[in-house]
């Protein structure tokens, strides 16, 4: 049976309502995204790597590179702790590019496909990338609205790599966690839904339920 892992996603353009999540994550998850938006590849802008310094994370995570140029934010994102960099296929920069750079840093890389971009077209970085996250939201904004045309993404990532990791990202509540990750996802981002929450631990420890029962 598939283990389903609830990430939760770290969205905030405020340096101290960054400061606060990260104080209250730190007692409830081991693994956390930490969502970066540039202004440019989304509308939206959130904190930046300058702003993660310092900072008692005690967590491990991952950055998700909203950016037009990816490629100017792995290495510094990987000195600041980061496990993982995930970029998406399209930004402005070579995903191979991307992808070696992580590599000779030594740092885990994911690719992430926006709603409307086929599977067909990260056929050839698939077997090159450590993740895919498939964003079930137009990405750039907290409580968009969940696409449901993109859970057929994961039977075709599937097909082409049956053991590669698969991530879903928005709009996930616990009205609908179970009927997605039982398509064969391996890890759910979860944002407004668990620090829109009145009780944050209690709304990740709620959904971590829910995605055992997968």
């Amino acid at each position: 049976m598939r283990k389903v892992r609830v990430i939760p996603a770290l969205l905030t353009d405020d340096t101290d309502s960054l400061a606060r999540m990260v104080a209250s994550v730190n007692s409830f998850a081991d693994f956390v995204q930490i969502d970066i938006m540039d202004g440019r590849f989304v509308p939206s802008r959130s904190i930046t790597a300058g702003d993660l310094k310092g900072l008692d994370i005690r967590f491990g995570w991952e950055a998700h590179l909203m950016v037009s140029d990816p490629l100017n934010h792995v290495e510094q994102f990987k000195n600041l702790g980061a496990r993982r960099v995930i970029f998406h296929l399209e930004s402005d920069d070579d995903p191979s590019k991307v992808i070696t750079l992580a590599r000779r840093l030594g740092v885990g890389i994911g690719v992430a496909l926006n709603p409307d971009t086929p599977v067909e077209l990260a056929r050839q970085v698939l077997p090159d990338v450590d993740n895919v996250l498939l964003m079930s939201v137009h990405p750039g904004y907290y409580g968009a609205p969940f696409v449901p045309e993109v859970v057929a993404k994961i039977g075709e990532v599937r097909q082409l790599l049956p053991g590669l990791e698969i991530g879903m990202d928005g709009g996930i509540k616990p009205e609908n966690l179970v009927e997605v990750a039982r398509e064969g996802l391996d890890t759910v981002c979860v944002g407004s839904a668990i620090f829109r929450a009145t009780d944050p631990a209690e709304s990740y420890r709620r959904l971590s339920q829910l995605a055992s029962q997968v």
